[in-house]
This record gives structure tokens, C-alpha cells and sequence, in this order.
């Protein structure tokens, strides 16, 4: 799609869907949250006058300002290169492995109804799962570097919590680094084993919350079949091979870091008469085929619904940092670390503003007037 039809579906998506949603939903935060979409770039959230400075040209305009939330398909992008720019200071010259854990189908009701509890479950668990194994002398003797990010959607917009973690090969042991171990860097640790960890742990977990009365449980679901059945199941863990350096680490990161749901990139028509929504997803069952992008049409209510599945409950973290990458010190653990490998100190981190990371990025100045290209464009009364 080119410019145009890319901003005409953002329109329809801001006034037509996520205004509607904003009326029907009966969830208070998210029909704040729909309302916030609905309203961005426009006049609700407020706008100043850009003007020319050249006296000859006289060029003006409204800058209307944007919702700046977590879950709009227009903002964010901002966000995402500053952070990806604070994270570049923090690479060492050590593998990077992508390790993703999953949550079984069975436990997606009682997630929805309870998603603070089991959004940190899965944290929890998957870090747990890591740094136990990589305690163990066998595979590292030492503490990684750890980097999760939840996501709650699949390419069909339904509810498929699972988090994606980025850890390091090496790590931190008695305040040494600890270089990792394979030198082929083929794998972190035996799928089977993080398999085994992890599901052991997230049950162990599961039913004490569940012994202590901290979940909601809908009467269809009978909790003590399903505990019974997900021991026995298998539990998904996919292991990646390492990233190729810190380059392919900062470009993986800027795809899932600050991602929505859906952007209008993938939808492809918002039809207000017939009240439906086209968008595209890949069908990884057909990978390799003509058929892996394919359309799939909903009603704007279903959208909706579905939409609204993945609004994070209210301040709730959704990247989340473990081993020396743990808030706590971190500053002061990193510069050890870069002094222990005897490597340049880390870069401070530095505030980009966002008319250089245009230029830097797109070739763009912002600042140059577009009519005369002479003047500078100032902000008026």
C-alpha cells in the first residue's frame, strides 16, 4: 500500500473502529484505551500552529498531538528507537540466543480472567527456567543476561500469551564474566530440559495461587482435570539458534520491543457500510507457499473484541529484564563487566530528539519549511 491508503485506513481505524469500541465495550480501562486511539493526532488531545519563518512564504499548520499509548498502532515508534539506542551500550561480544515459552491453550480462560497473576506466572517461570539451567555448571556456572517481552496475539489476532527472551551465552559468576561454553554456539541449553523446568516450575506455581485463592476461576472450567491433564502434556519451548552479532540483536529487538497488536501496514479494508474489517495474516502451516499471506475478514465488533483481548492490565511491565540485566545496579554491574572483558566504557545514554532521528533515519529535516524549503518552521502563539 502506498501513503495514502495507508493514512486513509488509519483514519477509519481511529474514527470508525476504535471510536465504536470506545462506546461498546464494557471494560472502563479499555474503552479508556479505545477512546485514547480513537482520539490521536486529532484536535481532542490538543495541537500547536507550526509557522514559516520566512516573511515571503507564510506557510502555517496544525501539529495535532498524538495519544502516546502503549497499545496505539501509530505511536511508539519513537519509543522503540530510543530504547533499542539505551540497550546498544549494554551488547558484549558473547552469543545472544532467542528462546520463546508458551502458554497451553487450556489455561487461556483463566488467563483472560486473570491476567496480572498469569502474565507474571509466565515471567516468572521462563526466567526461572533459565537461570536455573544456567546455573549449572554443565551448561554455564554463571548468571546471564535476560531480556523477556510479553506478547498476548497471534498473526489471527486471538489470544496466545507467550513471552520472547533474549539471553546472553555468557554470563556472570562472583562478580567474573563467565564466556559460554559450546563454542560452535549451536544451542543455549537441551530443549528437553528447558522443557521440563519450565512446565514443572509454572505448575508448581499455578497450584499454590490457585491453593491460596488468588484466581478467578470460571465454574466451566474443573481445575483439578486440567492440572491433571497439562502434566502429561507436552509444553512448548522453541530455542533459535544464536543471533549472527549485536547488529541482528538491535534488529530483532526493534520487531517485537514496542509492538501492537495489528497496524495499518496489515489491514487491507475497513468497510463502514457493511460494518466489516479485511486484514492480512501469515499462515505459517503453509510457509513456503502462496497461500502463507492470506485475507481474513470480521465484523468491526469481532475486531474489536479481539483487539481489546490484548490491552495490558493498567502500569503493567511487559519488558522485563533478570540476571546482571536486573534493574537493581545494573549501571554499576555492566561497567564491571565491560572492565573485567577490557572493553571501552559503556556509552551514557543520550536522549535523541525526535527531529534528528528523522534526519538520521528517513533523510528528513522536519524543521525545513515543505513549501519554500528556505524557511525554518517555528512553533506560534
Amino acid at each position: 500500500m502506498n501513503k495514502e491508503q495507508v493514512a486513509n485506513i488509519r483514519y477509519k481505524l481511529q474514527h470508525h473502529v476504535f471510536q465504536t469500541a470506545s462506546k461498546t465495550s464494557t471494560n472502563p480501562y479499555s474503552k479508556h484505551v479505545f477512546r485514547q486511539l480513537a482520539q490521536c493526532h486529532t484536535a481532542n488531545l490538543g495541537m500547536h500552529r507550526m509557522h514559516c519563518n520566512d516573511s515571503e512564504c507564510g506557510y502555517e499548520r496544525y501539529q495535532y498531538h498524538n495519544c502516546n499509548n502503549r497499545h496505539c498502532p501509530n505511536c511508539g515508534g519513537a519509543r522503540r528507537d530510543q530504547w533499542i539506542e539505551d540497550k546498544t551500550g549494554e551488547l558484549l561480544p558473547t552469543a545472544y540466543y532467542h528462546v520463546v515459552f508458551t502458554v497451553p491453550h487450556e489455561l487461556n480462560r483463566l488467563t483472560l480472567g486473570n491476567r496480572k497473576v498469569m502474565f507474571d506466572l509466565l515471567f516468572d517461570a521462563g526466567n526461572y527456567t533459565l537461570q536455573t539451567l544456567a546455573k549449572d555448571p554443565k551448561w554455564l556456572g554463571a548468571t546471564p543476561g535476560i531480556i523477556s517481552m510479553l506478547h498476548t496475539w497471534g498473526q489471527e489476532l486471538s489470544f496466545q500469551p507467550h513471552i520472547h527472551c533474549i539471553v546472553s551465552g555468557g554470563g556472570m559468576n562472583n562478580d567474573k564474566w563467565v564466556r559460554e561454553k559450546r563454542k560452535k554456539w549451536n544451542y543455549l541449553f537441551p530443549k528437553r530440559a528447558m522443557q521440563l523446568v519450565y512446565r514443572a516450575y509454572y505448575l508448581k506455581r499455578l497450584a499454590s495461587v490457585l491453593k491460596q485463592g488468588l484466581l478467578r476461576v470460571d465454574g466451566r472450567d474443573d481445575m483439578e482435570a486440567i492440572m491433571n491433564a497439562l502434566r502429561f502434556k507436552h509444553w512448548n519451548v522453541y530455542a533459535k539458534r544464536p543471533f549472527g552479532g549485536p547488529r541482528q540483536v538491535l534488529e530483532y529487538l526493534g520487531l517485537y520491543t514496542h509492538k501492537v497488536a495489528i497496524t495499518a501496514h496489515r489491514i487491507l479494508d475497513i468497510n463502514e457500510q457493511a460494518q466489516t474489517l479485511t486484514f492480512a495474516y501469515k499462515d505459517y502451516h503453509c510457509r513456503g507457499t502462496k497461500e502463507e499471506r492470506n485475507p481474513m475478514t470480521l465484523t468491526i465488533d469481532e475486531f474489536s473484541r479481539r483487539f481489546e483481548q490484548h490491552i495490558l492490565p493498567f502500569r503493567f511491565t511487559k519488558i522485563r529484564h533478570y540476571g546482571y540485566l536486573k534493574n537493581y545496579r545494573r549501571t554499576e554491574r555492566i561497567a564491571k563487566i565491560f572492565a573485567d572483558l577490557r572493553l571501552p566504557k559503556p556509552p551514557p545514554k543520550v536522549r535523541i530528539p525526535i527531529k534528528q532521528r528523522m534526519l538520521e533515519k528517513k533523510g528528513v529535516d522536519i524543521t525545513i519549511c515543505p513549501v519554500c524549503n528556505k524557511g525554518t518552521l517555528e512553533q506560534g502563539a
